[in-house]
C-alpha cells in the first residue's frame, strides 16, 4: 500500500472509528481534442491524468450517507438516503450524494456508506475533478455491493448524477475517461454508443511533451453559459432535422449552415461542433500514421473555433495559446468546457523550460494570477488501490 492510501485509511479511521473496507482512486483528465462534442453525440479524445480523487469507503445498513473531504474545511456531513433529491444540494457533497441517488434510482440496493475523500485534481481547472469524484464513489460502491456494473454503465450513472442531481448539463466524456482510460493511451470515444479505441500516445518516446497550463480562472459547468451553448446546439439539430449535430457530415457543413439562414448564434455553434468532430478524426489518423507532430496545428485550429465560434475562451486562455505559439510550440488550445480552466501546449522536449518561463512572464506582464504549469502524462483509469 502506498503512503497516500495509508494516510487516507488512517484519516478514515479517525473520522469514523473503524478501518475502511477499501480504498479506490479515479483520475482527472485532459481532453486532447473534441470539445463540446460529447453532448452532441460526437467524437472526443481524452486521456487520464496522474492526478486523482482517492476515497476510503465502508458500507452502512441504516440509510445514512456520511461524507468528509480532506480538501474542504468542515466536519463530516450526514445525509439520509431517503431525503436525497435532485438539485437539493449546492455544495461539494452533491456529487457523491448524486451518485448514491443515481445508483438507487437505477434499482441498486445501496443502504448507506461512510466515505472519506482527498484529491490532487485541481478544481475548476477544466480537468474533470467532479467526474473523478463521481467515478471513485460509484466504483467503490459497485465493488462493495458486487453490482458488476460495466465501466460504460458506471459512467452513464455518474453522468446522470451530474446532469439531474447536481444540475450541470455535461456530456459523457469526463466520466468515461475517468473510468476507462489506460496508461500510455488516449481514448478515442464515440459518445453516441460509447464505443472506444485506445490510441497509443507516448510523447516522450518522440521527444515531445504536452503541458497543461492551469490559468487559475475558475469555471462552473452548472452556470448558465454552458447550458446556453448546449441548448443552442439542440436548437441547431432541431432546425436541421437531425437527432444530434453528430449527424451533420463535414462534407455537408456549408449546405447545413445555409439552411440555418440568419440564426447567427446557432450557425456558429453548429460550425464548431461539426468541424471539431472532423478534427478528432484527423488527429486519430495522424497518430495512426506516426505523424504526431502534425497534430499541433489541428489543436490550434480547435482553439480558434472555441474562441471565435463557440465563444468559451477567456483572455488568460488566449494568452497561453498566443504566447506558446510565438515561442515555438507545435500547437496549443484551451481544454475542457471553457470560461476559464486550462490550456494544453504540444511542444518539443527541448523547449519546455523556455515555454514555461515565457508563459509565466506573460501572465506577470498582464497582471494575471500566476498559472500552474505541469506535464500531462497519460495515466490509468479508476481502480481499487487498497
Amino acid at each position: 500500500m502506498g503512503a497516500q492510501q495509508a494516510q487516507v485509511r488512517d484519516r478514515f479511521a479517525e473520522l469514523y472509528g473503524a478501518e475502511p473496507e477499501g480504498v479506490w482512486a479515479a483520475p482527472g483528465r485532459v481532453n486532447l481534442i473534441g470539445e463540446h462534442t460529447d453532448y452532441n453525440d460526437g467524437f472526443v479524445m481524452p486521456f487520464a491524468l496522474p492526478h486523482r480523487v482517492t476515497a476510503a469507503v465502508s458500507r452502512r445498513t441504516d440509510g445514512i450517507l456520511r461524507l468528509h473531504s480532506a480538501d474542504v474545511d468542515g466536519d463530516v456531513v450526514e445525509l439520509r438516503l431517503d431525503a436525497l433529491a435532485p438539485q437539493s444540494d449546492t455544495h461539494w457533497t452533491a456529487y457523491p450524494a448524486g451518485v448514491v441517488w443515481a445508483l438507487r434510482e437505477a434499482g441498486h440496493e445501496i443502504t448507506g456508506a461512510d466515505i472519506h475523500l482527498t484529491s490532487t485534481v485541481p478544481t475548476g481547472a477544466g480537468l474533470s475533478s467532479s467526474a473523478a469524484l463521481e467515478v471513485v464513489v460509484a466504483l467503490a460502491l459497485d465493488d462493495l455491493h458486487g453490482l458488476g456494473l460495466p465501466r460504460r454503465r458506471l459512467a452513464r450513472l455518474c453522468q446522470r448524477a451530474e446532469n439531474v442531481y447536481v444540475g450541470a448539463p455535461t456530456g459523457i466524456m469526463d466520466q468515461t475517461a475517468s473510468a476507462c482510460c489506460e496508461p500510455g493511451h488516449a481514448l478515442f470515444l464515440d459518445t453516441r454508443d460509447l464505443s472506444q479505441r485506445q490510441i497509443p500516445f507516448d510523447l516522450a518516446a518522440e521527444g515531445l511533451r504536452l503541458l497543461v497550463v492551469d490559468t487559475q480562472v475558475k469555471h462552473a459547468h452548472s452556470g448558465g453559459e454552458y447550458g446556453r451553448r448546449r441548448a443552442g446546439c439542440e436548437k441547431g439539430a432541431a432546425l436541421l432535422g437531425v437527432d444530434a449535430l453528430r449527424d451533420i457530415a463535414y462534407a455537408d457543413l456549408d449546405a447545413a449552415l445555409t439552411r440555418l439562414g440568419d440564426e447567427e448564434e446557432v450557425v456558429r455553434l453548429v460550425r464548431h461542433v461539426v468541424t471539431e468532430n472532423h478534427r478528432v478524426e484527423r488527429v486519430v489518423s495522424l497518430l495512426h500514421a506516426g505523424e504526431t507532430r502534425a497534430i499541433g496545428p489541428v489543436l490550434t485550429e480547435g482553439h480558434a473555433s472555441l474562441r471565435d465560434d463557440f465563444r468559451v475562451s477567456c483572455p488568460q486562455l488566449d494568452l497561453v495559446v498566443d504566447t506558446a505559439l510565438e515561442t515555438g510550440a507545435l500547437g496549443a488550445r484551451m481544454t475542457g468546457g471553457g470560461f476559464g480552466g486550462s490550456a494544453i501546449v504540444l511542444t518539443e522536449t527541448t523547449t519546455v523550460a523556455t515555454l514555461t518561463k515565457t508563459i509565466e512572464s506573460a501572465f506577470t506582464t498582464a497582471a494575471f494570477t500566476p498559472p500552474r504549469i505541469f506535464e500531462a502524462v497519460p495515466a490509468a483509469g479508476a481502480a481499487r488501490v487498497g
